[in-house]
């Protein structure tokens, strides 16, 4: 039970300020809970080694005060307590100076699509199933989708907050510790639902600041052979890769795809033989997945395409 209460994706192992304020809040709840029962379990005994004379005579003051009065009192403190740290959980803020850091997530079947934008909200660059954010810094997440309900997840730092359909929601997250930590959907949406999760990385500011740079100037024309056989087989139709001619928009942007962590939205390490296995069957890997199955194109292609994906960092 305590391992399961650490680690990447436990909200009892906060990275964050509004996890924290999670947390404690959480571990607050429990103990007033505990004092609840102990107090009922105590007047249990009681009622039960008290002789039938003394249980009947005081019965109403008995009923009242341990089954109305302290359960009221304790709840009451704990609403309380709730309501007084709720802004800290769910704080408010105004980003239309461009004051915060804004980062566009789309949760789609079965994966992420994320947006670095600027201060007067234009791209900057985009990426899938991966989020950096400078630590120190509160960034503000703008969450949508284009077909069902997600709900995005970070356990460690902070709340979840619904992504739905043709609206736009907002959840400002700050990271107090650099680390690797994994972010979820936590509403049903489909067949893989439970494979859709995404890798968060929070950085040094100056470590964020050059992986921007490096980033907003990636490019994937290093591989002219397996750039060349993705072209051929029709991947640049829905995929992007930054400084060739692949421009599609219908899946995920593969632009330094190399040093993502994972394959499918976080279901396979990002390894040779796992890029290539999730090109031949991707509905193999991740049952409802979009992407056309490409089995019937050579091995000796697909092993080259892999490779080149692997190298584009």
């Amino acid at each position: 039970m305590t391992a399961s209460c650490s680690g990447i994706q436990s909200a009892l192992d906060p990275a964050g300020r509004e996890a924290a304020d999670v947390a404690t809040l959480f571990f607050v709840m429990l103990t007033g809970g505990a004092v609840i029962w102990a107090g009922v379990v105590a007047m249990l005994v009681y009622a039960a080694r008290k002789r039938r004379a003394h249980s009947e005579k005081g019965a109403g003051q008995f009923i009242l005060w341990g089954g109305a009065v302290m359960p009221t009192v304790i709840l009451a403190a704990l609403l309380s307590y709730a309501v007084w740290l709720m802004p800290n959980v769910r704080p408010w803020f105004q980003d239309e100076d461009g004051g915060l850091r804004r980062i566009e997530v789309t949760g789609e079947q079965f994966w992420w699509r994320v947006r670095y934008l600027g201060e007067d909200g234009e791209v900057l660059f985009e990426t899938a199933n991966e989020v950096r954010v400078p630590v120190g810094e509160r960034v503000v997440f703008s969450l949508t989708s284009p077909d069902v309900i997600h709900s995005f997840w970070i356990p460690v730092l902070g709340g979840k907050m619904d992504m739905i359909p043709g609206r736009e929601n907002r959840l400002a997250l700050l990271a107090e510790k650099p680390g690797t930590y994994r972010g979820v959907c936590a509403e049903f949406c489909g067949t893989s639902h439970a494979l859709m999760a995404f890798t968060v990385l929070a950085l040094e500011p100056q470590a964020f600041e050059d992986w921007v740079s490096a980033r907003r100037n990636a490019s994937g024309a290093g591989d002219s052979e397996g750039l060349a056989l993705f072209l051929k087989h029709g991947c640049a139709a829905c995929h992007t890769i930054s400084g060739t001619e692949a421009r599609g928009t219908i899946g995920p942007d593969l632009t330094a795809f190399g040093e993502r962590g994972s394959v499918g939205a976080g279901t396979l390490a990002n390894e040779q033989e796992h890029i290539a296995r999730f090109i031949r069957y991707p509905g193999e890997v991740k049952p409802g997945a979009l992407m056309p199955h490409f089995g019937m194109l050579p091995d000796a292609d697909v092993g080259r395409i892999a490779t080149y994906l692997k190298g584009l960092k």
